[in-house]
């Protein structure tokens, strides 16, 4: 019976690559079909798969739908105001020149928390050219720091989708992920940026041509960087404040009091007033009227949609995994063969990676395949954490040319592929793997 649950899972997973490469069907699909197949390959009848969908479907969107929503509409509020490049002039300013790329991985570190990874380097690039003309050293020098620090945080720190999903389908913590996130961040964005930023900047001199609408950022400003800041981070602390008081880590000597504490520290809660705040304070008081807001709000959750959908699937193939007990079988080989579950987590996100591109789908993919082992283990809210990290950084590592991130970042810097390769694909290969490293000793040491 064993064997045949593992044939089941094996057929399931080489379907799943099939549809996604060979076939070019969409992922929301793929994962779908791939969980039906591996369930009637391992016994489930036609009415238990059924059940299976919906209740996978239904109990990873019930709150990664609403957190994903709120998230991209924050995004695109702080995207349309110009938030983005008021951040990265402020911090150049105080690191000076010398350290631009510094300032450069922080500001791309600071943007993704509410920006996508695409859409914070495009509105981002401006500065980077306006740098590039000034200083006349190659581009590279501030485009890695700047895509390292923007990589991270978009695979890492919530309330970015991928790092929602994945804590969401094993259970972790935000309030966890969060805390890693930022502590195994920064090092993986530092090594991956600043360090072999400047030493493939000083091997590599790419020079761009010029573009005379990138000086004009300096003069879109319309409000300060504080207000920018503490509006980003207020969401942040308000979820790690309500989880230590849920946890009995923090208490505020009022029952009452912790009690509305922790109703604020909540994803749902915290982002809502995020997106207030930003809507008034940096949107109104900007000069956009309530209809451009509500427009900004609609076209931001299209990408969320697609996402959404996806994180869906992967909790339908979470719980295929569950229900048929070949997420038992896994967990007991992986111990039979000595193998850590944080390192298979890398090791699985990082295998669907490198095969079909998409970060995403990795993420989601790996943490289905993770999530049904957890039982066998008694993990505490920080390892479960340092597996959302491990997972993460195994989907950011080897960006290459079935990734559309690999292409956007060849194209505005005007790379060829080799220089692709030699540039991006390595610098998110280093930064994946110290992710990676870094998450595996964070789980044995917490």
């Amino acid at each position: 019976m064993g064997l045949d649950i593992l044939g089941a899972v094996i057929i399931g997973i080489v379907l799943l690559l099939l549809l996604l490469l060979k076939l070019k069907i969409p992922a929301f699909i793929s994962l779908l079909i791939a969980s039906i197949v591996t369930g009637l390959c391992a016994g489930l009848d036609g009415e238990a798969i059924i059940k299976t969908v919906q209740s996978g479907m239904g109990g990873t969107l019930g709150f990664v739908a609403t957190v994903v929503g709120l998230g991209a509409i924050f995004g695109g509020i702080l995207e349309k105001t110009n938030s983005a490049k008021i951040i990265a002039q402020k911090l150049i300013s105080v690191t000076g020149e010398k350290r631009t790329p510094l300032a450069m991985m922080i500001t791309g570190f600071l943007v993704a928390i509410p920006v996508f990874f695409d859409v914070g380097f495009i509105i981002l690039f401006p500065v980077l050219h306006a740098l590039h003309k000034k200083t006349g050293k190659s581009i590279v020098h501030y485009a890695i720091p700047l895509l390292a620090g923007l990589a991270v945080t978009h695979a890492c720190i919530p309330p970015t989708p991928g790092p929602i999903a994945v804590a969401e389908i094993i259970g972790a913590s935000l309030a966890w992920v969060i805390v890693l996130g930022v502590v195994i961040g920064i090092p993986m964005a530092y090594v991956g940026g600043i360090l072999f930023g400047k030493y493939i900047g000083n091997k590599v001199d790419i020079q761009l041509t010029d573009n005379s609408d990138s000086d004009n950022y300096l003069s879109e400003f319309y409000h300060s960087f504080g207000r920018i800041i503490w509006i980003i981070l207020l969401p942040i602390v308000l979820i790690v404040t309500g989880t230590l008081i849920k946890e009995n880590y923090l208490s505020l000597g009022n029952a009452s009091v912790n009690q509305f504490i922790e109703l604020l520290g909540h994803p749902f809660t915290a982002l809502i007033i995020a997106n207030l705040l930003a809507w008034y304070l940096l949107g109104r008081s900007n000069g956009l009227t309530t209809e451009q807001l509500g427009e900004i709000s609609s076209k931001s959750l299209h990408p969320a949609g697609i996402i959404i959908l996806v994180t869906g699937a992967g909790g339908v193939y979470k719980q295929t995994l569950v229900d048929t007990g070949a997420g038992e079988l896994l967990a007991n080989s992986l111990q039979s063969w000595g193998l850590g579950i944080v390192f298979f987590a890398f090791l699985a996100a990082l295998t669907v990676r490198v095969l079909q591109g998409s970060a995403t789908v990795a993420m989601i993919t790996a943490a289905g395949l993770v999530a049904p082992l957890l039982s066998s283990y008694n993990l505490s809210g920080g390892q479960l954490a340092c597996l959302v990290i491990a997972i993460s950084s195994g989907a950011t590592a080897m960006s290459h040319l079935n990734d559309s991130g690999f292409w956007l970042v060849k194209e505005y810097l005007v790379l060829t592929e080799k220089q692709g390769l030699r540039i991006w694909t390595t610098a998110s290969t280093i930064i994946g793997v110290t992710g990676g490293l870094l998450a595996c000793i964070a789980f044995y040491l917490i």
